[in-house]
């Protein structure tokens, strides 16, 4: 039904979807930091699971009705393009974050885990689809091993934010995970951890909303899937950690913020479990295009650059930001222009 709108009518539908999930990930974003605060999770780690997972649930959902209509492209290039995207949002943080450079800032051994961890996962995919065309009753072995991967890289990583090995250099632009009330930690969970899953809700259904909408820009005007998947339905569902990462760095939540991000692309991954699933005429890695694997290796480029960057920790580079973020944003630009000419 929401693909036979006119035009007009499908734009404001595909405007009305998207603003419900950002809303929703205003919301959401205090709503984790109360609990990381009262579960004493920390903000690194509630940004990576609960935040992160939350807000790319309308992303997964793209990607599912994506490949359950066949096109393997689109789901592909939605889940590994919106990876691309959230990175980026980091640099924007950065840019926003005026005080020093926001990987300097918001140090914290469970990011580092993380950003390894989604390598990783990145490095998965490739290898699938570089490998031989296989696969068991329609899902290819590396989606099984890319599950189990992303379980055992929560568990390491909560292991690290417990017990840490070691611990970054304490400077005077450092941003600590402290609670801002004392009291938080004596306070039930429950309230605000049902009104969390309430909006999650909304983010799921309004990323059924775009993922229809995405479906009738590729029918209607010929666009490649690869171009909608990336660059649109990828950066409107990519709107919510956008959003969350703006809101935390106000709120001076900077290992949220990073979390977030971090956590939100390694759950991306995922995505691709649920596609591969969801496709039914075999191993979605070997249906997909160059276009999309280009997209993929973005993803990946950008992670290492950004794992550099909370590596390095310089303290202020160009514009106040950190190298990682000045060559993030190059990146990204380069590859949405190559995506747009070709």
């Amino acid at each position: 039904m929401i693909q036979n709108l006119p035009l007009p009518y499908l734009l404001a539908v595909f405007a009305l979807a998207g603003a419900a999930v950002i809303y929703s990930s205003i919301r959401a974003t205090r709503l984790a930091d109360i609990i990381a605060d009262r579960t004493s999770m920390g903000e690194a780690m509630a940004g990576g699971i609960i935040l992160g997972g939350a807000t790319s649930l309308a992303g997964v959902v793209v990607s599912v009705n994506a490949a359950l209509d066949g096109d393997a492209s689109f789901a592909f290039s939605n889940a590994v393009g919106g990876i691309a995207a959230q990175t980026l949002f980091l640099a924007i943080a950065d840019l926003i974050y005026r005080r020093a450079n926001l990987e300097h800032a918001a140090a914290e051994p469970a990011n580092l885990i993380q950003a390894v961890m989604l390598m990783v996962l990145l490095s998965l995919p490739l290898c699938a689809i570089a490998g031989p065309d296989v696969s068991y009753l329609g899902v290819h072995p590396v989606s099984v091993a890319l599950f189990l991967a992303y379980l055992y890289g929560v568990r390491l990583s909560a292991q690290v934010s417990e017990h840490p090995m070691w611990r970054p250099v304490m400077t005077s632009e450092t941003r600590t995970d402290e609670p801002e009330d004392e009291e938080e930690a004596n306070r039930s969970v429950t309230g605000p951890a049902l009104r969390f899953a309430a909006l999650v809700a909304v983010m799921g259904l309004g990323g059924w909303v775009i993922s229809q909408v995405g479906g009738a820009f590729i029918e209607r005007f010929g666009l490649r899937s690869s171009l909608v998947g990336s660059l649109i339905t990828a950066v409107v569902t990519s709107l919510p950690e956008f959003v969350t990462t703006i809101v935390a760095v106000r709120r001076g939540a900077l290992q949220l913020a990073v979390g977030g991000i971090i956590g939100g692309n390694t759950f991306d991954t995922l995505f691709l479990v649920a596609s591969d699933l969801s496709f039914r005429e075999g191993s979605l890695y070997h249906a997909v295009g160059t276009a999309d694997l280009y997209w993929l290796g973005t993803g990946l480029l950008m992670t290492g650059i950004l794992l550099a960057g909370l590596i390095a920790r310089q303290r202020e580079g160009p514009a106040r930001i950190g190298f990682e973020s000045v060559a993030m944003l190059g990146v990204y630009a380069i590859a949405a222009t190559i995506e747009v000419i070709g």
